[in-house]
């Protein structure tokens, strides 16, 4: 027992015990009282050189080469379930036919089963084919070569079906002549000297059909020639054309490019020396508004320290001369009580007092750091609670009299000057006649009344002040109509050149 496998070229023919007849797979166990056989299926070359007749009778040589092998591909319906090792036979099966016929051969003494097939495959071919030679005449051979093989082709394969065999492939070599023959030797002379013959023949044609030719190639270049070079002249000029008016239209349109980027230019140089004067404008003003308020605040701040440290000083020295006065008469009493010990209790006075100056000094300068913390504290809390430095400055002018000082400073400064000051009133509170237009809606002719009522005492004011005479023509008759009683009545009053 045994379990055998075919190569991909091979197949396995089983016989023996539980088969019929043959069985083809690729792999079996093989069972006591079984016999196998492999055998390749790769097609085989079958050259044979025919020497055959057609219907003329004339002999002649056709060489054939067959490549023909086993029908592998027309399989019986059960072949196709090879796999199974006790699949059981497929009579209908090519391979099956192909075994058998290798059985047959080797049954045969003295040939092996290639050998047998050999013979078979020749004979079929060499039959059908002088059948089919001997009908055909050696023109229908030679005009109709591809019906001519097609028809050997079939009538063999019909044959070979029988035996599982198929044509894979099939080839016609070039007939030649028979022994003791010269048919296609007579064919190929008279060929040949026709074509001798007919190509001189074409040679004188095609040369005197290339003179002619050349000769009307020759005036149809010169006519194309002198057709381009007009048209190539037309065309340079129209390009010559174009070109100038592409160059001109450039040029302007360069122009107008660069007078657009000049101007652009132009207006971004001047967009920028206005937005650098605003700025500088504008840094200069807030220059201007930070040094106005510093020399503020160091004009109170130097007043303010210039008032306390003369407060101070004041203080000092009103308390050293206490401490003065104190030890003079402290001295005096001792000097009564005991006249003894006067040198000592002058030497008691002298240091009691130089003890008491330098502790006058101490609690001076105590005083003096305590106060200007204290004060620096204040001034800190106050300033939070003014809403900054500006807050406490003004707090400290109103609460120092600063503002007071600078009004009499202001006042010492135009005493003397005389000037002429004149006041006059219009309106409702001037007279009656304004008291009464208010109830009755007239308001835009109180208006208009109260502005040409303030006129006259304006320019009367004005020639007072200055002794500028205005002409007669304007206002000279309005105010000599104006009576005194009426400026008095009216409520325009005027204080004189002396200011009263």
């Amino acid at each position: 027992m045994a379990y055998k496998i075919a190569s991909a070229d091979e197949y396995l023919a089983i016989t023996g015990a539980g088969i019929d007849t043959v069985k083809i797979t690729k792999k079996a166990m093989i069972w006591p009282l079984q016999r196998c056989h492999k055998f390749s299926i790769q097609p085989q070359d079958y050259s044979i050189n025919l020497q055959t007749m057609t219907r003329e009778k004339l002999q002649f040589l056709l060489p054939v080469v067959f490549t023909i092998g086993p029908d592998v591909n027309r399989r019986g319906a059960r072949g196709r379930r090879e796999d199974l090792g006790d699949a059981p036979e497929d009579l209908g099966d090519a391979l099956m036919k192909f075994a058998m016929l290798l059985a047959e051969g080797e049954s045969k003494g003295g040939i092996t089963g290639k050998q047998h097939i050999e013979n078979i495959v020749k004979g079929i071919i060499e039959g059908e084919t002088r059948v089919l030679v001997s009908s055909l005449t050696m023109e229908e051979i030679f005009s109709a070569r591809e019906e001519f093989k097609r028809r050997i082709f079939r009538n063999i394969q019909s044959e070979l079906d029988q035996f599982g065999l198929k044509i894979y492939n099939a080839n016609v070599k070039e007939l030649r002549d028979a022994p003791e023959s010269n048919y296609f030797n007579s064919l190929s002379k008279k060929a040949h000297e026709g074509a001798i013959n007919q190509a001189r023949i074409d040679v004188a044609e095609a040369q005197r059909r290339g003179n002619v030719g050349e000769a009307q190639r020759v005036g149809e270049q010169n006519r194309e020639i002198a057709k381009i070079n007009a048209e190539t002249a037309v065309q340079k000029t129209e390009r010559d054309s174009e070109k100038a008016k592409a160059e001109a239209t450039l040029a302007t349109r360069k122009a107008e490019y660069k007078r657009d980027v000049d101007i652009a230019q132009i207006e971004a140089t001047r967009a920028t020396e206005a937005r650098d004067e605003e700025l500088r404008k504008a840094v200069e003003v807030k220059r201007a508004q930070t040094e106005l308020e510093r020399l503020r605040a160091s004009d109170v701040v130097k007043a303010t320290i210039l008032r306390e440290s003369k407060q101070q000083a004041a203080d000092a020295k009103n308390y050293e001369e206490q401490a003065r006065s104190n030890a003079a008469l402290y001295s005096e009493q001792k000097a009564a009580d005991a006249h003894a010990y006067k040198v000592k209790a002058q030497a008691e006075a002298a240091y009691i007092s130089a003890a008491k100056e330098a502790e006058a000094r101490l609690i001076c300068q105590q005083k003096e750091a305590a106060g200007i913390s204290a004060m620096a504290n204040a001034y800190a809390d106050m300033s939070r609670a003014f809403g900054g430095p500006a807050g406490l400055i003004q707090y400290l002018m109103i609460e120092k009299g600063v503002y007071v000082d600078l009004a009499k400073a202001n006042a010492d400064a135009v005493r003397g000057l005389n000037p002429k000051m004149t006041i006059w009133n219009t309106g409702a509170q001037a007279g009656s006649e304004g008291s009464s237009s208010q109830g009755t809606g007239m308001g835009g002719i109180d208006s208009i009344r109260n502005l040409y009522q303030m006129l006259p005492p304006l320019m009367s004011t004005i020639n007072e002040q200055s002794g500028v005479v205005l002409p007669e023509w304007q206002f000279g008759k309005l105010a000599d109509q104006i009576s005194q009683e009426e400026v008095n009545g009216k409520g325009i009053t005027g204080l004189g050149t002396n200011g009263k």
